[in-house]
C-alpha cells in the first residue's frame, strides 16, 4: 500500500471499542481501547490535547497494538467523546482524580504488566502532574510535543476577561487561541481533517483557562520528583510550544533512563506528519525496551 493509499484508509480501517467509566463524582467518561490477540507486552494510557480527543490519534494507536501493546485513549472530561459541561473543569485535581482512577483500574486487572502513561501536547502537562503525585500508577512515561511551555496564550485583554469570569461566572466559554489548523500540521490531508472535525474543541470555560493556568505552576517543580523511566519527542517546527524551555526542562528530570528525541522537520501534532511511520516507530521501540525491562513482562 502507497503512503497515500494508507493515507486514504486510516479513519476507515483502524478498529478500536469506545467503552466508558465512571468518575467519583458520577461523570460518564469515554475511552477507545485496543485490545491485542496475545497477552499485552504493557498497557499503555494515553491523554490528548486541549483541543484533541483521541479520533486524533487512530493510527499511532492501532500501531502501539499491533506491537503486542494494550492501549487506552481517554478523552478528557469535556472534550470528545464526552458531551457534558463541554470544554469545562472546575480544577486540575478533578482530573487527576479522574486519572488515577482509571489507572488504579488499570493496575488491579494486570498487576503484573506494566503500564506506561503517554501524554500529548496538554496531555503531557496532564501526565507530568500524574508523574509527580502518583508516580507508583506508572513504570513509565512518555510525553509527546507536551504542553508544558506554550508560546500561544490568549491576549492580555482576555485573560483579564478570564480572570473576572472565572470569579463572577466560571461557565462563561472563552476561545481557544489555537484556531489556525496551521499550527497542527502542514500536510493538506489533516489541515481538512481539522478544519471539518466536529469534535474538536474551541472553546472552554474562565474556570478551564485558570485550571490550566494553575496546572502550569503545579508542574513546575515536577522534574526532580520523576525518577520513571522518560521519553520526550519534540517537533522542530512546533509553533505553539517552546521547546527550549521544554529541552531545559526535561535535563532536570531526576530519571536515570530518559531519552530525548526531535523531528527537526515536523509540526505540532506527529500524528499529521505526511509519513508518521518514523515518530510511530521509534515510540514502539522505546515502549519495547522499557516493558522487557519490567519484571512482570
Amino acid at each position: 500500500m502507497s503512503l497515500n493509499e494508507r493515507n486514504e484508509s486510516v479513519l476507515a480501517d483502524l478498529e478500536a471499542t469506545i467503552e466508558t467509566y465512571e468518575a467519583a463524582d458520577g461523570y460518564r467518561l469515554h475511552y477507545r481501547h485496543w485490545q491485542p490477540g496475545d497477552t499485552p507486552r504493557a498497557r499503555i494510557v494515553c491523554l490528548h490535547g486541549i483541543q484533541s480527543h483521541s479520533g486524533w490519534y487512530l493510527h499511532s494507536s492501532s500501531r502501539m497494538c499491533e506491537a503486542g501493546f494494550e492501549v487506552f485513549y481517554l478523552d478528557r472530561r469535556g472534550s470528545g467523546l464526552n458531551p457534558e459541561k463541554r470544554g469545562h473543569v472546575d480544577n486540575f485535581q478533578i482530573l487527576l482524580d479522574d486519572l488515577v482512577l482509571f489507572l488504579n483500574r488499570v493496575r488491579i486487572q494486570d498487576p503484573r504488566r506494566p503500564v506506561v502513561l503517554v501524554g500529548v501536547s496538554w496531555g503531557g502537562k496532564l501526565a507530568t502532574a500524574t508523574a509527580k503525585e502518583h508516580p507508583q500508577m506508572m513504570d513509565a512515561l512518555a510525553l509527546i510535543c507536551p504542553g508544558l511551555f506554550s508560546m500561544v496564550d490568549p491576549p492580555w485583554y482576555q485573560q483579564v476577561r478570564i480572570a473576572l469570569a472565572r470569579v463572577y461566572y466560571r461557565y462563561r466559554h472563552f476561545r481557544i487561541p489555537l484556531t489556525d489548523p496551521e499550527l497542527f500540521t502542514a500536510t493538506p490531508r489533516w489541515l481538512h481533517f481539522l478544519r471539518s472535525d466536529p469534535l474538536s474543541l474551541h472553546r472552554a470555560t474562565a474556570a478551564m483557562f485558570v485550571t490550566s493556568r494553575r496546572l502550569d505552576w503545579f508542574v513546575r517543580n515536577a522534574p526532580e520528583k520523576i525518577s520513571l523511566p522518560t521519553l520526550l519527542m519534540m517537533a522542530g517546527k512546533d509553533q505553539i510550544l517552546d521547546n527550549a524551555r521544554t529541552k531545559a526542562y526535561f535535563e532536570k528530570f531526576a530519571a536515570e533512563n530518559k531519552r530525548m528525541i526531535e523531528y527537526a522537520d515536523a509540526h505540532h501534532t506527529l500524528e499529521f506528519e505526511p509519513d508518521p511511520e518514523p515518530f510511530i516507530n521509534d515510540l514502539i521501540g522505546w515502549l519495547q525496551e522499557v516493558s522487557c525491562r519490567h519484571p512482570g513482562s
